[in-house]
């Protein structure tokens, strides 16, 4: 079977949403229609998370392939999803609480959450535009993890797509 886990990470704000979302679209669109089943690993922790989960359930939906699954990944139980449980299971096709993070300070929980959703994971789809914070820690990681990495803030990726 032709099967992928995908995560994705990026920082808290983004600077170009619009653009970003198209190159989304247009990767999460491809990626569907050539694999046999795509397991889509997200946080909620940010403007690309939120971006990269509706991407996802509004290409998934128009192409109609029933072959992918939204997982929320959290770090740790929140009191956000404790206290609207339904909800999230209504969005996301599963919600996980992190093992290696669960019981770690919450400032280290991130991290580890990261990592563990990188060595799950066969591609890392990004937006990183700065060399500072989490998510571009995350990238470093994944590419010291030899990792397949696309970075949706790089513009030579689509040059010549435009």
């Amino acid at each position: 079977m032709n099967t992928l886990t995908v995560s994705f990470f990026g920082h808290r704000e983004i600077e170009h949403p619009f653009e970003i979302e198209k190159r989304l679209e247009s990767v999460v669109t491809d990626l569907i229609k050539k694999k046999d089943y795509i397991e889509f690993l997200v946080g909620r922790d940010g403007e690309f998370d939120q971006l990269a989960s509706s991407t996802i359930r509004r290409v998934a939906k128009r192409l109609e392939y029933g072959n992918t699954a939204l997982v929320l990944v959290l770090p740790y139980m929140r009191a956000e999803y404790r206290d609207n449980e339904d909800r999230f299971h209504e969005y996301y096709d599963e919600v996980e609480i992190c093992e290696e993070s669960a019981t770690a300070y919450p400032a280290a929980a991130f991290k580890k959450r990261n990592r563990s959703m990188v060595d799950r994971s066969d591609l890392i789809i990004c937006c990183v535009e700065r060399k500072e914070g989490g998510a571009y820690s995350t990238m470093r990681y994944a590419e010291r993890s030899g990792k397949e990495i696309l970075n949706l803030a790089d513009d030579k990726l689509f040059s010549d797509k435009m």
